[in-house]
C-alpha cells in the first residue's frame, strides 16, 4: 500500500496565518506519513476537522468508525453515563501486541501502584515490561470546544501516520483518548451556538455567536463547574473517570481546556503555589513535558505561555488529582474562538481550526515525552508510592480515626467516597484505646502507611499550606491594590465540610477492622417493627431526611419536634425528629416504614407508647405537623448557574425531592400561591434589582406575608436589604477602616499630617468606603443557636465555607434571630488561609438569619450552603430551612 505523504516543505505553509484567512491543514506534524485506510473526519462526519465543532453524537460516531475498522490497535471502553444519559467513554491506542495485552497491561500497572504486594525485584521487572501510558482528557467544560475536536485529530493521527515518530509512540506508549468529558454541556454549546449562525459567521464578540445565553455550556446537567469536583465526586461523569484512572494509573494524565480569546496557549509548569504533596520529582517531570512543547511550539511558530494563572494547589481539579496518585498532570488551556472565528484584540483572527491544531501538537509533543520518558517516569510513579506508605508509617500523622458518634450517614457518605478514591478505611469490630483516647467499635480507621497517603493528607487535613513567601506576595499585591494570584479556594478539608470529629494520631492503630467498601448509602433498620405506637426517625443526618422527603410524598403524616424529649423506652431523641403514629397514617404503615428504612438508609424506632420523660409531648404547640411543600426556584439570569445547580441537586438528588425552576420574567408578576417555598440562589454578578425590579420584591413580599417561606443563597441576601421597605432588617458592612469619617468631602484642603511609616501610609491608600477584601475562599467555624426551631438536629458548631467579601450586621432581636453566627476571631478559622482583617470583621457576624414577616418567614443565608455541594455538614440545615421553614409559617389555606 503506497503511503500517502503530506506535502509541506516548510512548516509555516502549513499554518493558518493571521492576515491570509486560509485554515490550517488539521492535524499537521512534520514529516507525517498518512495512510488511506484509515477514515478521515471529513469521510465519516462530512466535514474536515476544524471546519464544525463536533456534537456529542458525531464524536461517538467517528470513534466507534476507527474501532470498528482497526480493532486490533483501538479499543473502546465506557466508563460512565451523564446526568442526560449520555455516554461517557475512554479510547485506548497502542500497537498490536499492547492492544492484545492490554488487561495484563493493566493488571500489572496496578501491581505496581501498590509497592506494598511487591519485591523490589519484582517491582524493576515490571517497569521493564510496561510501556508508558498518557491520558488525554478533553472538554470538560462543554463550551471550551477545541479539545473534543482535537481529539479526533491525535485518533487519526496515531492510527493513519506511518512515520516513525509516531510508530515510536506507539510501540513505546499506551495512548487513553477521553474524547468528551461533558457532553451535555457541550451538547447545549453547540445546538446553542448553530442556532444564531446567519449567512457567515461573525468574528465580532459582540456577537450572539460569542454570547451564549443563561446557563451557557461550560456546566453538565445539575450546572456544576466538573473542574472543581475530583475531591467530592457528586457527579456521575467525575466519579466514573476516576474509577477509571484506578484501572490503569495513566503516567501523564492531560486535561485539555480552552481560556479567553485572547491569551495564547498555556501547559506546564504550573503558577504558584505548589500543593507540598506534590514531589519534586513530579515537578522536574513537568518541566520535562513543558520544554518538550516549547521545542515543537517554538517549530510551528505558535505562542505560548508557562508559569502563570493555572496554579497546582486546589486537588480537586482534573489536572490535580491524579498528581496525588503518583502522575505528572496539567492543565492545558487553548485560546478559544468559541465558535469558527474570533477577534481578537489586536486584530487577529482565531479559528476554531487554528485551536484544534495548537491542541493537536500539545497532545502529540506530550506523547514524544511519556514515550522517550518512559522508563523514567515509571520509576518516579512507583517511588512516589513507595515513599507514600513509609512517609505514612514514619510520619507525624499516622492514622486518622472518626469516633462516628453522631452523624451515621453523613460518616458512611465520606468513607464510602474516600473508598472510591482509592483510599483503605476500615471500620473497627470491637472497642480500642488509640492516642490515649478510647473509641467503641464502629468507629472507622484510616492508617496513612498506604500508596494513598498524600492523598489521605491533601483530603483530611485541616490545612493544607500555602507557601509562605507566596503568601507574603500576596499581601504586598493587597496592599498595592493588586488582585491576589490565589486561584481558588484555600481548604477543602472533607472532615470539616462534613462537619465530623476526626483525631490524627501519631501511631498506626492496630484494631481489628472490616473493610468499607465504596456505597455511600447503606440500608437502614427499624428498631420493633410492631410497634404499638408509631415510630420515631431520630432526626440529624441525610438519611433523616431522605426519609422524610419519601412519606411525604407518599402521603404519610409526619410530625417534628422542635425541642429534644426522652422518651419512656430511654431514649434521648434530637430536636426536629419525626414522629409517625399509627392513628394519623394508613394501614399498612409499619410495611412503608420498614421499606423506606431500606431505601433511604434511616434508623427507626417503633415505640408502643407516645409518653415522653421529659420534652413535649406530641400534641404540644411545640410539635408540628410537615408539609409536602411545593418548592420553587429562581432560574436564569442574574442567577450564577452554579449556585442554582448546587442548591437544587442537593434536594434533588440529596433527598429526591422535585424543584420547579421558575424564570424572573414569570416571578415578577405570577401568582406564587401553589408554591410553599422559593429559593433565590446567589447571583453571578450584580443583584436582582434590575432583573426583578418594584414589581417582582412586591410580589415576593405578598408570597411572604401570606404564608411563603423566601430562602435567599449567599450575595442573594443583599437583595432583602435593598428599597424603603426591605424584607430583611439588616445591612452589609464596608471594610473596617480606622479613618472612616475624616475625609474632606468636597474641602480642596484638608488638615496636615504626619505619616509615620509604610504601614500609616498603606493604610491611607484605602478608599473609606469598600468593600471588605475578597475572600478566595476558607472553612469558618459557625456557633449554632441550639435553642431555635431552624437548627433542629444540628452541632452546636458548624462549619461553613466563607467565599467572597459579603459582611452583614446581625438582626436586632425585634427584627428577628442570628441563628448561627461565626465564631470569634480566635476560634473562626477552621481550616485555609485568610486575611486578618477579614478574620476580625466576620468575627461573630451572622451566616443564617430568619425573619418573620407577615404569617411566612423570610431566611438567608450569608455564605452558600450548597457551594459545590460540598460542604455536606451544611446540607441538613438548608433542608430545615425548607421543611420546618413551612411547618412554621401559617399559610392562608
Amino acid at each position: 500500500m503506497r503511503a500517502l505523504i503530506i506535502p509541506c516543505l516548510l512548516a509555516i505553509s502549513c499554518m493558518a496565518s493571521t492576515s491570509v484567512r486560509s485554515e490550517p491543514q488539521v492535524p499537521f506534524f512534520p514529516d507525517s506519513q498518512y495512510q488511506p485506510d484509515v477514515a478521515t473526519v471529513q469521510q465519516v462526519l462530512g466535514y474536515p476537522l476544524g471546519q464544525r465543532i463536533s456534537d456529542p453524537a458525531a464524536i461517538a460516531r467517528y470513534f466507534e468508525q476507527l474501532a470498528a475498522d482497526h480493532p486490533e490497535r483501538i479499543k473502546l471502553v465506557p466508563y460512565a453515563e451523564s446526568w442526560q444519559s449520555r455516554p461517557l467513554f475512554y479510547a485506548v491506542i497502542g500497537s498490536p501486541e499492547h492492544i492484545a495485552e492490554l488487561d495484563r497491561i493493566e493488571a500489572d500497572m496496578r501491581k505496581l501502584a501498590d509497592p506494598r504486594t511487591l519485591s523490589n525485584r519484582d517491582a524493576r521487572q515490571l517497569m521493564q515490561q510496561l510501556p508508558a501510558s498518557v491520558w488525554i482528557a478533553s472538554t470538560l467544560h462543554g463550551n471550551e470546544i477545541s479539545p473534543a475536536d482535537a481529539a479526533l485529530a491525535l485518533a487519526y493521527h496515531l492510527l493513519a501516520d506511518q512515520s516513525e515518530r509516531t510508530q515510536s509512540i506507539l510501540n513505546n506508549t499506551l495512548v487513553y483518548i477521553d474524547p468528551l468529558q461533558n457532553p451535555d454541556g457541550h451538547h447545549r454549546f453547540v445546538s446553542r451556538y448553530y442556532a444564531t449562525v446567519g449567512l457567515t459567521h461573525s468574528a465580532d464578540r459582540l456577537s450572539a455567536e460569542h454570547n451564549e445565553p443563561w446557563p451557557n455550556g461550560r456546566t453538565n446537567h445539575y450546572l456544576f463547574d466538573m473542574n472543581r469536583d475530583w475531591i467530592s465526586l457528586t457527579q456521575p461523569e467525575i466519579r466514573g473517570r476516576v474509577q477509571a484512572l484506578q484501572q490503569m494509573y495513566p503516567l501523564i494524565f492531560v486535561d485539555s481546556h480552552e481560556m479567553g480569546g485572547d491569551m495564547g496557549y498555556y501547559f506546564s509548569p504550573e503558577a504558584e503555589p505548589y500543593n507540598p504533596h506534590i514531589g519534586t520529582q513530579q515537578r522536574e517531570a513537568l518541566n520535562w513535558i513543558g520544554q518538550n512543547n516549547a521545542h515543537w511550539f517554538d517549530a510551528l511558530g505558535y505562542d505560548y505561555f508557562t508559569r502563570e494563572i493555572f496554579d497546582a494547589f486546589y486537588p480537586g481539579y482534573g489536572a490535580s488529582w491524579p498528581l496525588y496518585y503518583g502522575s505528572i498532570a496539567m492543565t492545558y488551556e487553548m485560546a478559544s474562538a468559541r465558535g469558527h472565528q474570533f477577534r481578537k484584540r489586536d486584530g487577529d483572527i482565531l479559528t476554531f481550526a487554528d485551536s484544534v491544531q495548537q491542541n493537536f501538537v500539545a497532545f502529540k509533543a506530550t506523547l514524544e515525552t511519556a514515550s522517550q520518558r518512559g522508563p523514567e517516569l515509571l520509576e518516579r510513579f512507583y517511588q512516589y508510592r513507595a515513599n507514600a506508605i513509609e512517609q505514612g508509617q514514619k510520619g507525624s500523622v499516622r492514622s486518622y480515626i472518626f469516633p462516628a458518634t453522631r452523624d451515621r450517614a453523613g460518616h458512611q457518605k465520606l468513607m464510602g467516597t474516600l473508598t472510591q478514591h482509592g483510599i483503605e478505611v476500615g471500620q473497627s469490630t470491637q472497642a480500642f484505646t488509640a492516642c490515649g483516647t478510647r473509641y467503641d467499635a464502629g468507629a472507622y480507621v484510616i492508617n496513612a502507611a498506604q500508596p494513598s497517603y498524600h492523598l489521605i493528607r491533601t483530603l483530611l487535613d485541616d490545612t493544607v499550606p500555602m507557601d509562605a513567601d507566596f503568601i507574603a506576595r500576596q499581601e504586598e499585591r493587597r496592599a498595592n491594590n493588586l488582585r491576589d494570584q490565589i486561584y481558588d479556594v484555600t481548604a477543602w478539608s472533607l472532615p470539616l465540610m462534613y462537619n465530623l470529629d476526626v483525631m490524627p494520631c501519631n501511631r498506626n492503630v492496630s484494631v481489628s477492622t472490616a473493610p468499607v467498601g465504596p456505597d455511600t448509602i447503606l440500608a437502614g433498620q427499624v428498631n420493633q417493627a410492631e410497634a404499638g405506637f408509631g415510630f420515631i426517625v431520630p432526626w440529624g443526618d441525610m438519611a433523616a431526611a431522605r426519609f422524610m422527603s419519601e412519606a411525604l410524598q407518599l402521603g404519610l403524616r409526619l410530625k417534628s419536634s422542635d425541642l429534644p424529649f426522652t422518651h419512656q423506652n430511654g431514649t434521648r431523641y434530637p430536636a426536629g425528629s419525626l414522629i409517625l403514629s399509627h392513628s394519623d397514617n394508613p394501614e399498612q404503615l409499619a410495611a412503608t416504614v420498614q421499606q423506606l428504612a431500606v431505601q433511604t438508609g434511616a434508623h427507626i424506632d417503633g415505640i408502643d407508647s407516645s409518653w415522653v420523660l421529659d420534652g413535649p409531648n406530641f400534641g404540644s404547640m411545640n410539635v408540628k405537623t410537615l408539609h409536602q411543600p411545593n418548592i420553587a426556584m429562581l432560574w436564569d439570569e442574574p442567577t450564577n448557574p452554579l449556585s442554582a445547580g448546587s442548591a437544587r441537586f442537593v434536594i434533588e438528588q440529596g433527598i429526591n425531592y422535585p424543584v420547579t425552576a421558575i424564570r424572573p420574567a414569570q416571578l415578577r408578576t405570577a401568582d406564587l400561591s401553589h408554591y410553599q417555598v422559593l429559593i433565590l440562589p446567589a447571583t453571578a454578578r450584580g443583584n436582582y434589582q434590575q432583573a426583578l425590579g418594584q414589581a417582582g420584591q412586591a410580589n415576593m413580599r405578598h408570597f411572604v406575608e401570606r404564608g411563603g417561606v423566601l430562602i435567599t443563597l449567599g450575595n442573594a441576601t443583599e437583595w432583602l436589604i435593598q428599597g424603603e421597605t426591605p424584607l430583611l432588617n439588616s445591612k452589609r458592612e464596608f471594610k473596617v477602616n480606622e479613618h472612616n469619617g475624616n475625609n474632606a468631602d468636597e474641602k480642596p484642603r484638608v488638615s496636615g499630617r504626619v505619616i509615620a511609616d509604610m504601614a500609616e501610609y498603606q493604610q491611607l491608600l484605602v478608599p473609606q468606603e469598600a468593600d471588605p477584601d475578597w475572600v478566595p475562599g476558607f472553612l469558618a467555624r459557625t456557633s449554632v443557636d441550639q435553642n431555635h426551631w431552624l437548627t433542629a438536629g444540628i452541632a452546636p458548631t458548624l462549619t461553613s465555607l466563607y467565599v467572597g467579601n459579603q459582611v452583614y450586621q446581625p438582626l436586632s432581636i425585634n427584627h428577628g434571630r442570628n441563628v448561627v453566627t461565626f465564631k470569634g476571631a480566635d476560634e473562626l478559622l477552621a481550616g485555609g488561609f485568610v486575611w486578618d482583617e477579614n478574620r476580625q470583621q466576620i468575627a461573630h457576624k451572622p451566616l443564617l438569619m430568619v425573619q418573620p414577616l407577615g404569617r411566612g418567614q423570610v431566611i438567608a443565608f450569608t455564605q452558600e450552603p450548597n457551594f459545590r455541594a460540598y460542604v455536606d455538614g451544611m446540607h441538613l440545615l438548608y433542608i430545615n430551612a425548607i421543611f420546618r421553614g413551612t411547618a412554621h409559617a401559617n399559610p392562608l389555606r
